[in-house]
């Protein structure tokens, strides 16, 4: 629901902006286009989120089929970076350079957005609603060209220890998390949420996302004596855990 929003909102604004309306020298529009980029997992240990990217996908192709947005179609053009930050610099100066893209919509991951960050903003091409909750994009003063569109990562980690000191106030806390961004930022959230009651924590471990398994971590936490499990994760190990 909270994507189709969003989506809803990017395609408001495309229809009222007044550029469009006389934009043939902009890059990304003509008089009958408008050109969309996107970076996806469609490979790699976070492939799960390829969904998104092909329900972005789909959701355009409805667009057009109810007659674009004022005459125009939009032509969305996704590639997959295999959620290596690496990778994603490669596809964003694709699509910048080469597709000539108006945007960029959606493109998903702490690591990778933080990868195209500058770049993007060098190069005045708006990188916008990123799929991260990350709270280093809330920062128009630096990175105008850059914007963030969920909850942060750091808000929902309060909410979580919130319920735990609610529901369980004597709760031994056993926490996995991702060794990037995303997973401190998270982290940060949680021990920030319990404040003086961090110590609930009794053992973390952190995994790279090029690891194969997280058994050796859940093995440590068990051994702990946690009984709430708190899991910063991304699909693949989640689903390990």
């Amino acid at each position: 629901m909270l994507r189709r929003t969003v989506l809803s909102a990017l395609i408001a604004a495309l229809a009222l902006a007044p550029a469009l309306a006389m934009a043939a020298d902009t890059p990304g529009v003509t008089a009958t286009e408008i050109k969309i980029g996107n970076t996806n997992p469609y490979s790699g240990p976070a492939s799960a989120y390829g969904t998104i990217g092909k329900s972005i996908a789909a959701y355009f192709r409805m667009v057009n089929e109810r007659g674009g947005i004022n005459g125009r179609k939009v032509n969305f053009i996704s590639y997959d970076d295999s959620y290596s930050p690496p990778k994603t610099v490669e596809m964003a100066r694709k699509l910048v350079e080469q597709d000539q893209v108006l945007l960029l919509f959606q493109t998903l991951g702490t690591p990778s957005n933080t990868a195209i960050q500058k770049y993007m903003n060098q190069r005045k091409v708006p990188q916008l609603h990123v799929a991260t909750g990350a709270t280093k994009w809330n920062d128009p003063k630096h990175y105008k060209w850059t914007m963030g569109w969920q909850p942060n990562y750091q808000t929902e980690a309060k909410v979580y220890a919130r319920h735990i000191l609610q529901t369980k106030p004597d709760a031994k806390i056993g926490v996995l998390y991702q060794n990037d961004d995303y997973g401190k930022d998270y982290l940060k959230g949680f021990e920030d949420g319990l404040g003086d009651k961090a110590r609930l924590i009794v053992a973390k471990a952190s995994y790279e996302v090029s690891d194969p398994t997280v058994d050796s971590q859940i093995v440590q936490l068990q051994s702990s004596g946690a009984n709430v499990f708190f899991n910063i994760t991304t699909p693949k190990f989640a689903a390990q855990a």
